[in-house]
């Protein structure tokens, strides 16, 4: 029986495209606006394999930082030398807004009396930031954070966090994340997996297979 609902934060909860969208909305960034959508996907890929590369190294720093490397890495591509825009993104980062269904979702779990709770290699700041930009605090009992342990995802140690913390077994665990990659990582852990596939991909080739694949957040609350 599932007694707790784990998310991951950034691509499942909150919109990480968003940072560079609202920038490029606004007054002025007719640079950014020509290039967003690639740059948005170029610094969030860059953040995981960054992440990935430092798990595999032992070479730990805060995601913050990996997140401020795939940045400057992706404006480097895009050509856009401007450490105000840069600074503006960054802020954006902060604030980003949760998927719409996402409130509606965490309501109903706390509904049926489900533990719900972030799991995610942001550092706990950043976490906290987001949870409340997004007004998400009251449905949430914890913010499990990477930085507990020194390492990213999909490091056993990372998964570790959520039995600590809520004393229960990995088959009583519903893990929800939009990064396939997660999702493989979590099932071959023992979590009951559902990996929100919302850009249509083809299934990883990795050690396991997630036990439900969906579109969106909005059928969560069936699986349990």
């Amino acid at each position: 029986m599932i007694r707790v609902c784990i998310f991951d934060a950034y691509g499942t909860l909150f919109d990480v495209a968003a940072a560079a969208r609202v920038a490029a909305e606004e007054p002025g960034r007719a640079a950014l606006a020509e290039v967003w959508p690639q740059l948005a996907e170029d610094w969030r890929r860059k953040q995981l394999e960054y992440s990935w590369l430092r798990a595999v190294t032992g070479d730990y720093v805060p995601f913050w930082e990996v997140t401020k490397d795939g940045l400057d890495w992706a404006m480097d591509r895009a050509d856009l030398d401007d450490m105000e825009l840069r600074e503006r993104l960054l802020a954006l980062y902060w604030e980003l807004p949760a998927y719409r269904e996402v409130p509606f979702v965490l309501a109903q779990l706390k509904a049926r009396g489900k533990a719900c709770a972030i799991l995610s290699n942001g550092s706990p700041d950043m976490l906290e930031g987001a949870v409340e930009s997004a007004g998400l605090g009251e449905f949430l009992q914890a913010s499990l954070s990477v930085e507990a342990v020194g390492t990213f995802k999909p490091a056993r140690a990372v998964y570790d966090l959520v039995g600590a913390r809520f004393g229960c077994t990995p088959q009583e665990v519903l893990f929800v994340s939009s990064n396939g990659w997660d999702a493989a990582g979590a099932s071959a852990y023992g979590f009951e997996t559902a990996w929100v596939n919302c850009a249509g991909l083809p299934m990883d080739r990795l050690m396991a297979a997630p036990a439900h694949v969906l579109t969106d957040l909005s059928t969560i609350p069936e699986l349990v």
